[in-house]
């Protein structure tokens, strides 16, 4: 049968459509294919490839001191026993020393020190009661909480150790108690009130050789005094039994105790700024740095007699007359105060507290001297 023109020319025309149709549907179908597989690329989680852990060595306790695992854990100045048996105590006889407590071991957390931090405090604040709640032991109380849930310190009440005889009124606490701790191999305690200001040169005492059971590190002072800023301890049963018998709280007074306690040669040309007192910037020069004396001190013992404390709201005539005369002494010593009064409100949530007003029996004896 033959086929006309007409037919041939059809076929060629339908072949022709069927090709490019095919085509059309082949090139679509490897373009969807390429879609999807995008999109399961994107929906499907990539799997999280774990880089291999670095080799670290185990920490005895918290995190180290310092920027430098390796300076600060491993070096040859490894307190004796490691980390876990050393500690910084506050003993926190009053309430106006609790916040200042809260504030040196807030930097010591901040500065990762390693060493065991604890609290000692009396033992009646904790005491329960039917009526209102005494505003200093609530505000303590909470102090003590955010100390021990913010800075891992280890809160430890206490009863008073010396009783107190005829002529004493209030139970004391003789921070010779601390030489009770046998569980630390060292203790440095912080005289209140300061500023921990790098805490280094701090953990470096806990290497200290010391040749007695007691140790104190003093700064220059305006008055020449040489009661220790930073106290060192080494704690044992017969230092505690043998100092303890000695004492008598009648007579017991911790200035003069403090006062009577060895203290630590010159240090190296490196340490000679761990500890530094408010009131001896008036002693210096004027090649004195204010910049330097800040970055270079581990502690600074903010006393100063012409005022109460640092805790206080001091008059203005209280401070220009405990104010040192040269710039940079000057410059040092406002920025000192500056900072506590910010650390204050900062750790503790409180404002400086109002100079007490005296009393009518210390008007009495005032008006009674010549």
């Amino acid at each position: 049968m033959l086929l006309t023109s007409g037919q041939i020319s059809m076929a060629i025309s339908s072949s022709v459509v069927f090709m490019f149709t095919f085509l059309l549907f082949l090139s679509g179908y490897v373009l969807q294919q390429q879609t999807v597989r995008s999109l399961q690329a994107i929906i499907k989680p990539q799997p999280i490839v774990v880089p291999p852990p670095s080799p670290v060595l185990a920490k005895h306790f918290g995190t180290p001191p310092g920027h430098s695992f390796y300076d600060k854990y491993l070096a040859s100045n490894r307190p004796k026993g490691g980390w876990a048996k050393v500690a910084y105590v506050q003993l926190v006889k009053e309430h106006l020393h609790v916040c200042n407590a809260l504030m040196l071991f807030a930097v010591l957390d901040d500065q990762e020190s390693m060493a065991q931090r604890v609290i000692m405090y009396p033992k009646e604040w904790d005491a329960s009661t039917t009526g209102a709640l005494d505003p200093q032991i609530e505000t303590s109380r909470r102090l003590l909480r955010n100390a021990g849930k913010r800075y891992k310190v280890m809160l430890q009440p206490v009863e008073p150790i010396l009783k107190g005889g005829e002529q004493s009124t209030f139970p004391t606490f003789p921070l010779a108690g601390l030489l009770s701790l046998t569980a630390y191999n060292r203790v440095v305690h912080l005289v209140p009130s300061g500023l921990v200001l790098d805490t280094s040169g701090l953990d470096h005492l806990f290497t200290l050789p010391m040749d007695s059971d007691m140790l104190g590190i003093s700064a220059g002072t305006v008055d020449g005094a040489a009661s220790p800023s930073v106290v060192l301890l080494k704690p044992s049963k017969d230092a505690f039994h043998s100092t303890m018998e000695s004492l008598s709280a009648a007579k017991y007074d911790e200035g003069d105790f403090l006062s009577r306690m060895p203290l630590l040669p010159d240090l190296p040309e490196d340490q000679i700024h761990i500890v530094a007192k408010s009131s001896g910037l008036r002693l210096e020069d004027d090649s004195f740095n204010a910049t330097a004396f800040l970055d270079s001190t581990s502690y600074v013992h903010v006393s100063d007699p012409e005022t109460l404390g640092p805790e206080f709201d001091a008059p203005r005539e209280s401070l220009a007359s405990a104010i040192p005369k040269r710039p940079e002494p000057k410059r040092a010593w406002q920025e000192v105060y500056e900072r506590y009064r910010e650390m204050r409100m900062d750790v503790c949530g409180l404002d400086l507290e109002p100079v007490p007003k005296p009393s009518k029996e210390n008007l009495a004896q005032s008006q009674q001297i010549p």
